[in-house]
């Protein structure tokens, strides 16, 4: 599984390969084919030369350093550092098993949480938002709310635009999931709901406002109590605050800016991607998230498929 890179011209890149005693799962945060890890057989984990792979991926233009780890089963069997923390090969190598923003697979634990709801009975897959969140239509902050369906939102169907590339990253000002609705609200509709999938980040928002309403807790605890918690994922949390950043040495990327200024991405809003992308976390965590995931502990194998780590 890869994030999304906001048309970066120079980042940090960090890759976990979770080898899964039940068959292989890359849960990469690097480029399209950095080749980091190869088929691994249950009993004999097999993988590439993974200090190899990373010092290319350090080589190539618009990156400023790399890290990646390797796991089998949940346990780390190989990790590689290359290029350097900060931009202009400053600040020395980014340590291994540094903290690092996941981006978008924060969209995996939304879902993962959304459909430990549907397991429980608090709602369906195909469940209409405007019965969910009776605000959006009260607001119309969503068009077609009475048709989109929780599904449609897990996998990108819904039509709704994506706020993403309209909002200032760096702009400190907190911005409501609400805000982002009526960002989204103001662009021009793409298509209607249940057409091909159409990537935007405004799913997730509503999702995890789904997830706070049925749970009446906010997403940041339901995520500590279902996963970070039970997984023993300490080194990981979701940013609540603006200002809020990496809590220990980290990697840095750079993004430009409006006035086309490169800008530490330390620096962005932590709030604003909220359940789209905003946790924080490590190649440990992530791994061990993704070997519960494979290995059947956080969903049944028919909701599993409808997320969107299968």
């Amino acid at each position: 599984m890869t994030f999304k890179l906001r048309n970066a011209t120079l980042f940090a890149a960090c890759a976990t390969v979770f080898l899964s005693a039940v068959g292989p799962a890359a849960t990469a945060a690097a480029p399209a084919g950095a080749n980091l890890a190869k088929a691994a057989a249950p009993a004999t984990p097999r993988i590439g030369d993974v200090q190899k792979a990373v010092d290319e991926l350090a080589e190539q233009s618009g990156v400023v350093g790399v890290i990646a780890e390797a796991y089998y089963d949940g346990k780390r069997i190989d990790r590689a550092t290359a290029g350097s923390r900060l931009l202009g090969g400053k600040g020395g190598t980014i340590p291994t098993g540094s903290g690092y923003r996941a981006w978008s697979q924060t969209k995996t634990m939304t879902a993962t949480a959304v459909l430990q709801l549907v397991e429980e009975g608090k709602l369906g897959l195909d469940d209409k938002l405007s019965d969910l969140l009776p605000i959006v239509v009260e607001k119309d902050l969503v068009r077609y709310a009475d048709q989109i369906t929780v599904r449609q939102l897990i996998q990108h169907t819904s039509g709704i635009p994506d706020f993403d590339r309209e909002i200032d990253p760096f702009d400190r000002t907190y911005i409501s999931p609400y805000d982002v609705l009526k960002i989204s609200r103001s662009l021009p509709l793409q298509q209607k709901p249940g057409g091909d999938p159409l990537y935007s980040s405004t799913n997730y928002t509503l999702l995890g406002l789904i997830i706070e309403k049925l749970t009446r807790n906010t997403l940041a605890e339901e995520f500590e109590r279902r996963f970070f918690k039970p997984l023993d994922m300490d080194r990981t949390y979701l940013p609540t605050r603006p200002t809020q950043r990496i809590e220990e040495p980290h990697g840095h990327g750079y993004h430009p800016d409006r006035r086309g200024k490169l800008r530490d991405t330390d620096k962005i809003n932590a709030a604003t991607a909220w359940a789209a992308g905003s946790v924080i976390s490590t190649a440990a965590d992530m791994a061990a998230f993704y070997s519960a995931f494979m290995k059947g502990r956080l969903l049944p194998p028919n909701l599993r498929r409808s997320s969107p780590a299968s």
